[in-house]
């Protein structure tokens, strides 16, 4: 059933007849008066609440004036009020300006370029909007985090000091560069040569030298002081707010070093949309190899920190463990966690010296790293490629005819000298991860043993029993890991049978 309201727009009977039920019972209630105890006003309101919303302007105002006659406030019934306040919704995060240089232009103006020098300009644009953009990102970094964590007091000055290293000295660099390409803008918005002004100023990005080298450390001061529960609150704030671009801090930090490896990549597109002929191709050349250049300097800088950074985590059990050619490692090639075949989790560094096994350990909330037997160097480093299902994980001897246990992406290393004798079977997480580790250790093997032959895997069939125990490097002769697995099956019977006839014989001779 339906009915009219006063405008003849339908509503549900269902509904119409709650209202007027609602109209009538109040009425009713003010021309008599009761001794009855009356509902809190807050419990009356709520009634009117229950009226659903409807899109029928004439309906809404009529569902309005039944909750202005439950409020009781004396106002005129034709007076629309305004609606309960809701929980406020969460302000959206600011966006960046996504301009195209092209839709800077008229259509008339836009006519008179050709399409490649559309792209160059649009190529250029994107250069100088990226520079305005990290200035802006540099400045919240100071202003939104660093000087409220000071002010309040919830990171020392040092620390501060120590994540945010000099941010501020940054700022006048990129503004010196966004100040030459507006003077080199022409009045039609258009940049004519840009190839010596970026020759020129790639050179000053060695300044970021020591700040991408405390990136490291920083990343882990600021994950350890994440635990402190006003720290935590005050990032959670930021991240919830406008400003953040729902960025955590680090990503702030991060900035420059991803803007770093922007250049070249900038550089390229606008030589690519750049005629042959035109004045700004040699430079742009040029300019392409300054940045690379630049950007080797700051990997090998950050390189030799982030080695000397792990290296001083290493703890070590024995000073026998300690390598000398520790002190000549430069670089860390590779690193990673990977489990060994027992199924321990073992962080591996890769030096250009040594291959170091570890295992992570906690120390008064320090994170460092006990080194796992002797330290292999890479000049006597021997790896195999291991197929899918040559070991079985784990050490149990019911795996011997499982095929559950037979793993995967796993390869073994170990050290051709005698006096060492120890190898591993190391198992990572996916196919990726594995060609990985294999082209970083043939590279560092390579450069250490330019004229042996690649490595073949070991004649033996069968792992180590025991990796804390050396093993000998006598060749065997071949064998079969399912006959392996045959041995260790009978050998587990005999003992049994061996534990059972004691018992027999013991029984007998107690009669």
């Amino acid at each position: 059933m339906v009915a009219y309201d006063e405008l003849g727009s339908l509503v549900p009977i269902k509904r119409t007849l709650q209202v007027i039920d609602y109209q009538n019972q109040a009425n009713k209630e003010s021309e008599e008066p009761s001794n009855k105890r009356v509902r809190p006003l807050g419990r009356v309101t709520s009634l009117a609440n229950l009226i659903s919303p409807v899109k029928n302007g004439a309906v809404r105002r009529f569902g309005q004036t039944i909750q202005a006659s439950f409020r009781g406030d004396g106002k005129s019934p034709g007076v629309p009020q305004k609606p309960c306040n809701k929980a406020a919704a969460p302000t959206p995060p600011k966006r960046r300006n996504s301009t195209l240089w092209s839709e800077t232009l008229d259509v008339h103006q836009k006519g008179t370029f050709s399409t490649k020098e559309i792209k160059r300009q649009e190529a250029i644009f994107e250069l100088s909007r990226g520079e305005q953009d990290l200035i802006e990102d540099l400045q919240l970094a100071r202003k939104a985090y660093h000087d409220p964590m000071l002010k309040l007091s919830i990171m020392s000055e040092e620390e501060l000091t120590h994540i945010f290293g000099n941010l501020d000295a940054y700022i006048p660099l990129h503004e010196d560069l966004l100040a030459q390409l507006s003077k080199a803008t022409g009045p039609d918005g258009t940049v004519g040569q840009i190839g010596q002004i970026v020759v020129s100023w790639l050179p000053r990005l060695n300044a970021y030298k020591d700040y991408c080298s405390n990136q490291l450390a920083a990343k882990a001061l600021l994950d350890q002081k994440k635990q402190d529960p006003r720290v935590q609150d005050f990032l959670q704030r930021c991240l919830e707010s406008p400003f953040s671009r729902k960025l955590d801090l680090w990503s702030f930090l991060d900035i420059p070093r991803s803007r770093l490896v922007k250049y070249p990549l900038l550089l390229k597109e606008i030589l690519r949309h750049t005629p042959s002929e035109h004045p700004d191709t040699a430079s742009l050349e040029q300019a392409i190899t300054v940045i690379q250049g630049v950007l080797s300097d700051i990997n090998m800088k950050k390189g030799e920190s982030e080695c000397q950074y792990y290296i001083d985590k290493l703890e070590y059990l024995d000073d026998r463990q300690k390598d000398p050619r520790m002190e000549q490692c430069k670089s860390l090639l590779c690193h990673g966690e990977l489990r060994n075949k027992s199924g321990t989790k073992l962080h591996v560094f890769l030096f250009t010296e040594l291959l170091v096994l570890t295992r992570p350990v906690t120390r008064n909330e320090r994170q460092c790293f006990q080194v796992y037997r002797q330290p292999i160097p890479v000049q006597d480093l021997v790896l195999e490629d291991l197929q899918d299902g040559d070991v079985r994980m784990g050490g149990s001897f019911r795996g011997a005819f499982s095929n559950a246990d037979k793993a995967k992406n796993i390869f073994r290393v170990r050290s051709q000298d005698p006096s060492q004798a120890q190898s591993h079977t190391l198992q990572v997480n996916d196919v990726f991860h594995k060609q990985q580790w294999l082209n970083c250790l043939r590279s560092a093997i390579s450069v250490h043993q330019p004229l042996s032959e690649p490595s073949t895997p070991s004649l033996s069939g069968t792992d180590e029993t025991d990796e804390n125990c050396p093993q000998p490097t006598s060749q065997s002769a071949p064998s079969s890991p399912y006959i392996v697995g045959v041995m260790k099956v009978l050998h587990f019977y005999i003992l049994k049978c061996s534990i059972f006839l004691g018992i027999i014989k013991q029984h007998c001779f107690s009669f």
